[in-house]
């Protein structure tokens, strides 16, 4: 073995926290409110109207997600933090105890008794919160839950998104409104889930499928139900 080679090796865990929410955020806007446009477009509404619609869907959108998704990952943090406190509490009142639980985890990953034993010491030395957290809650630092991120994160994606359909329902002329706007957002759907995938280093064929897939069936369903009822909700 060359010892000057140096092995690497990248990873892409550490994106899924805004990741997640980004492309949740952005995939949102462009198919709610293509399909917002699309189904307000159906129902013989008016050039005005048809952007109000979009207008609106895109502020309450982003402000929904933001708010949204900061309930969701508060919760979730406090859930974390609760957990952490029950076992500093019990780190304090047991250590033996808590040391003989988290040797038993490393037995169970294949760690022989006496390994475990001193690897469980080792690190409960160290940091024993930190290496319980870890091993038996399975909290991690790319993993733990950042509302003001996710909230941010989402809105600001989600503005994103539903803007692409909107600029094309603007430029687009009034009688190929709803033809625009779907191939817009269909291929602006096709490049998300490409770029999410690249992001996440997942496969793109599965990943555009999946969003383009999804999104036309939304388009579709708001553009029958608008063009059935043929009024503007």
């Amino acid at each position: 073995m060359n010892p000057s080679y140096i092995h690497t090796e990248h990873h892409n865990i550490h994106r899924v926290g805004w990741l997640r929410a980004s492309v949740l955020g952005a995939n949102d806007g462009i198919v709610s409110t293509a399909s917002l446009v699309i189904g307000v477009a159906s129902a013989d509404a008016t050039p005005g109207n048809i952007l109000i619609a979009g207008l609106a869907g895109l502020v309450a959108g982003a402000m929904s997600m933001a708010a949204g998704e900061f309930v969701s990952v508060s919760s979730q943090a406090d859930v974390e933090k609760a957990d952490l406190e029950i076992e500093k509490q019990a780190l304090k009142e047991y250590p033996e105890a808590e040391l003989e639980e988290l040797a038993g985890i490393y037995r169970e990953r294949g760690l022989k008794a006496e390994t475990a034993m001193e690897v469980a010491r080792q690190l409960t030395e160290a940091d024993a919160l930190a290496a319980h957290a870890r091993d038996e809650l399975g909290l991690t630092d790319h993993g733990s839950a950042q509302p003001v991120q996710a909230a941010l994160s989402s809105a600001a994606s989600f503005a994103v998104g539903a803007f692409l359909p909107l600029v094309a329902a603007i430029l687009s002329p009034a009688s190929q409104l709803t033809a625009v706007v779907a191939v817009v957002s269909l291929i602006a759907l096709a490049i998300l889930g490409a770029l999410s995938a690249r992001a996440g280093g997942a496969s793109k064929r599965r990943a555009v499928f999946r969003v383009v897939f999804w999104g036309a069936a939304a388009m579709l369903v708001t553009g029958l139900i608008g063009a059935a009822f043929g009024t503007v909700v």
